[in-house]
């Protein structure tokens, strides 16, 4: 589990190898992550858009822009927190996700809240230790 908290919003993401969804021998290993936002602040606020960087095992980057997540834009009153699952196919065994999402306050202000960097790790990784 990896977590990161910006301006009362905290970001927690749990992710997974998917197995079943992934094609080693063709150069497809899928992995699933869950991220949970929730508001710990005292003001309501909406996630506008998201920006991640993905980078896999061999160091190419791609990067991804868009509105929402997984085709919403939630609104998080205090207390209150949205969960939700997506994917990402590598050509590598493993590599990392990091990003950002734009939430907007009830008062029009922006900000980015920070995801936290996260591995990407499938059982075929192989460890090295300097």
């Amino acid at each position: 589990m990896y977590r990161a908290t910006t301006h009362g919003i905290r970001i927690t993401v749990t992710p997974q190898y998917l197995e079943e969804q992934s094609a080693p021998e063709k150069g497809r290993y899928f992995f699933a992550y869950t991220v949970e936002i929730a508001n710990l602040s005292t003001e309501r606020v909406q996630l506008h858009s998201r920006y991640w960087r993905i980078l896999d095992g061999e160091g190419r980057v791609q990067e991804v822009r868009g509105v929402g997540v997984v085709g919403e834009q939630p609104v998080l009153g205090p207390g209150e927190s949205f969960t939700y699952t997506s994917g990402c196919p590598l050509p590598t065994p493993s590599g990392t996700m990091v990003g950002t999402y734009t939430m907007v306050k009830a008062n029009g202000e922006s900000f980015e809240a920070q995801i936290p960097a996260f591995s990407l790790d499938s059982p075929l990784t192989k460890r090295v230790v300097h």
